[in-house]
């Protein structure tokens, strides 16, 4: 099946770049915000690697009401803004709520719809008229293969500006499976496929900030595993201090990592093409 290009910004996803969605998996100070702005676009404009800028201004599943979920909606799209005026970056975050939507898609350049919620029908048709690129993740319960289901529900709206991501399964026990027959069946949707590594080594049911609440002993060859098997882009949490951030401390990678960490993906995406 041939390949739909999706534009954003200046990023051709799917084409022969490997692109990269990055940033702190919620928004946080203003400051850090900036801080991990400023090193992705040094490392993309050495690297040539070019970024989507991602942060959540709500992440509303979080497994305690005591834990911090973000600054909200508009507090969260201000910042987002001034990264994306300062830096240049793409933007790319994720609603919970129909009613979101058209808000963010005054700043976002990418709409992102959780996990969790990937069969909420009200909220996908809601990002889906916005005329913004989707990037809908795989719910963690659903056969690849039915990841088709939400793809027709934001092409019913007439919008074909859709990625698809990549972020294991659950069976229940807390544990996240990456199955890379998964990447197979998106790629034949014909948007381009995305892994987003950091969530996949996720431990549920422990806290973020608990150092066993996340596997990172498994980022690397899981990383090399995908883009062995033909993804377009990857999704990496990154943070200028994993072990202090206020969301997926134990899984996000230390921004300080990112260009080591990337070498030996990128030679394997120059091989693959």
């Amino acid at each position: 099946m041939s390949k739909n290009i999706i534009p954003v910004g200046d990023i051709q996803c799917g084409a022969d770049s490997l692109f990269l969605i990055s940033g702190p998996c919620v928004i946080e100070s203003e400051s850090i915000m900036m801080n991990v702005a400023e090193q992705l676009r040094k490392y993309s404009e050495k690297s040539g690697v070019p970024i989507i800028f991602k942060s959540s201004f709500i992440k509303d599943n979080r497994s305690s009401v005591d834990y911090y979920r973000g600054p909200g909606l508009e507090e969260g799209l201000r910042i987002l803004q001034k990264i994306k005026e300062s830096f240049g970056f793409p933007i790319l975050s994720d609603i919970h709520h129909p009613h979101e939507a058209e808000a963010a898609a005054e700043v976002l350049d990418v709409i992102q719809i959780p996990a969790y919620l990937v069969m909420q029908t009200s909220l996908v048709e809601a990002a889906g008229r916005t005329g913004k690129v989707v990037n809908l993740k795989h719910g963690q319960f659903l056969a690849p293969e039915n990841m088709i289901k939400p793809v027709e529900k934001v092409e019913s709206t007439g919008n074909k500006n859709i990625i698809l991501t990549e972020r294991g399964y659950t069976f229940g026990y807390n544990d996240l499976i990456v199955d890379p027959r998964s990447f197979y069946h998106l790629a034949e949707s014909g948007y381009p496929v995305v892994f987003d590594v950091t969530h996949s080594i996720r431990k549920y049911g422990i806290p973020s900030a608990d150092p066993s609440g996340g596997a990172r002993q498994y980022l690397d060859v899981l990383a090399r595993a995908a883009v062995g098997a033909g993804i377009d882009g990857l999704f990496i949490e990154t943070h200028p201090c994993p072990d202090e951030a206020l969301c997926d401390a134990a899984s996000q990678l230390d921004i300080a990592r990112l260009e080591k960490f990337m070498e030996p993906l990128l030679r394997i995406h120059e091989a693959g093409k």
